[in-house]
């Protein structure tokens, strides 16, 4: 339905829209910079630079919110300290803090990296602190009156039962980093998805604005269904019983 409107609104109304560019041009332009990139710059490296960024500062994420997330369900004392820190920060703004991690890291990826880092880590941080908190109690109580080692329990009790809440908070912070990270690609950066449209908008290029946001929106939706495809056959109990 919104295709269709918008396909009467510019060929109908406005066939010459500079503000909102007909399906036809933009399909146009997204098959020029395909071939011959934006700005002297390849639209291979422009993907490559924000999904680098991207994963990169997930996996950071994911590796050590985990396990700071087990141990601050086990500890009350880890919890209470580290609780403080994710509250405190968790509610402001990235781009509010982004400059002085500019000023700390420099420019170029490091700073980005962090920025997203911290956008990720508190929704797994968060869904690990949670699922530790949902075990039942009598399913470690029954492994230990059996002779289950710690180990054991860990592995097979406490891990799988937070593992959909952890694939939840992972889906959570990949939605809050691909944000952040168009934002500060479009605060300073010279490559990347949420540059190219910034960069676009100074010169009233739409049609590539809409390329931009159209790939944001389709890359985040494949990586989404692909995070929920890995969900459903890795954590294939969630749900039952």
């Amino acid at each position: 339905m919104v295709f269709l409107l918008w396909t009467i609104y510019t060929i109908v109304l406005k066939r010459e829209s500079v503000m909102i560019p007909s399906p036809i041009r933009v399909w146009e332009t997204f098959i020029s910079i395909a071939r011959g990139g934006y700005s002297g710059i390849l639209f291979s490296h422009h993907l490559r630079a924000s999904f680098v960024r991207l994963f990169l500062s997930l996996l950071l994420g994911f590796t050590t919110a985990v396990p700071l997330g087990f141990l601050s369900g086990y500890s009350q004392k880890i919890r209470s300290l580290v609780d403080s820190f994710i509250q405190f920060y968790r509610p402001i703004p990235p781009l509010a803090y982004y400059p002085l991690l500019i000023l700390w890291m420099g420019i170029d990826d490091r700073s980005k990296i962090m920025l997203l880092f911290l956008a990720a880590f508190a929704p797994i941080y968060i869904a690990c602190v949670s699922a530790i908190g949902n075990i039942r109690k009598d399913y470690i109580l029954s492994a230990k009156s059996l002779g289950a080692s710690p180990r054991k329990i860990l592995l097979n009790i406490i891990w799988p039962a937070c593992l959909p809440e952890i694939f939840t908070g992972l889906r959570n912070a990949f939605g809050f980093a691909y944000t952040t990270l168009v934002a500060a690609e479009m605060t300073a950066a010279t490559s990347g998805i949420g540059w190219m449209v910034i960069d676009a908008s100074r010169y009233l290029k739409s049609d590539v604005m809409f390329v931009g946001i159209f790939i944001m929106g389709l890359s985040g939706l494949i990586i989404d269904k692909a995070m929920l495809y890995v969900e459903k056959n890795l954590v294939f109990w969630k749900g039952r019983g």
